[in-house]
């Protein structure tokens, strides 16, 4: 008979020992063939009938490329009813993107330039303390994280 355990670190020490003491089981030979026979059955499987990530990567770039297609037409058949089938309706609701884009891009640029004057004003002094300093909190943090794994688990 084991003796009984004075703490909960004991009682788990013991439990975990006598756990580990039992032995392996192992799988129903049926359970087995069964998983086996299945995995066979899936490698045996064409690349259109598995998932789309194991699809060869110039078909998954040709079925996005028809399915943005195919949203696009949608958007459009249904503007083009809802418009009373007026053509110069039409082009008026798809003209409007384009110049959304267009200004989208004028405001990309802009904003990188921006940041291209910022950048080329910030005092080298000023980067290379920033650096340090980021280099500081990270020995800071690398340290802790060793600290706090070794008070956790290197008595163990």
């Amino acid at each position: 008979m084991t003796p009984k355990p004075k703490s909960p670190a004991d009682l788990e020490r013991l439990i975990d020992r006598t756990l580990r003491e039992l032995p392996a089981r192992r799988a129903p030979s049926s359970l087995e063939q069964r998983v086996l026979a299945e995995l066979a059955r899936r490698a045996a499987l064409p690349w259109w009938r598995k998932s789309f990530a194991h699809w060869p990567l110039a078909a998954r770039a040709v079925f996005l490329v028809v399915c943005l297609g195919l949203v696009k037409l949608a958007l459009m058949a249904s503007v083009w009813v809802m418009a009373g089938f007026d053509s110069a309706h039409y082009h008026e609701a798809f003209a409007q993107p384009v110049v959304w884009l267009e200004s989208l891009r004028i405001l990309f640029h802009a904003g990188i330039g921006s940041i291209e004057v910022i950048t080329r004003n910030i005092p080298p002094l000023w980067l290379y303390g920033g650096l340090a300093f980021v280099a500081t909190l990270y020995a800071t943090l690398f340290g802790l994280g060793a600290a706090a794994y070794k008070l956790l688990y290197a008595q163990r």
